[in-house]
């Protein structure tokens, strides 16, 4: 295996990770209750939501990383 199939490789797996965490997020709006302010009152961030939104900042760099790196053929073939 050559250093560019590795990296596609984690390039791959960084995507598909990606696409779960964005789906395991819980939405953000809600409805017609966010029009009054009503949305703040009992809003805490817990632990869990926290971890999983550095997962998911941490998966976007590394897939943004390697994209950069895969489309500017900066590894040898």
């Amino acid at each position: 295996m050559t250093a560019t199939n590795i990296v596609q490789i984690v390039w791959s797996l960084a995507a598909l990770g990606l696409i779960v965490l964005v789906l395991l997020h819980s939405p953000k709006g809600d409805g017609i209750g966010a029009i009054g302010g009503q949305a703040q009152l009992f809003s805490s961030t817990k632990s869990a939501e926290n971890t999983l939104n550095r997962i998911t900042w941490a998966l976007t760099v590394i897939f943004l990383g390697l994209t950069v790196v895969l489309s500017a053929g900066w590894l040898p073939k």
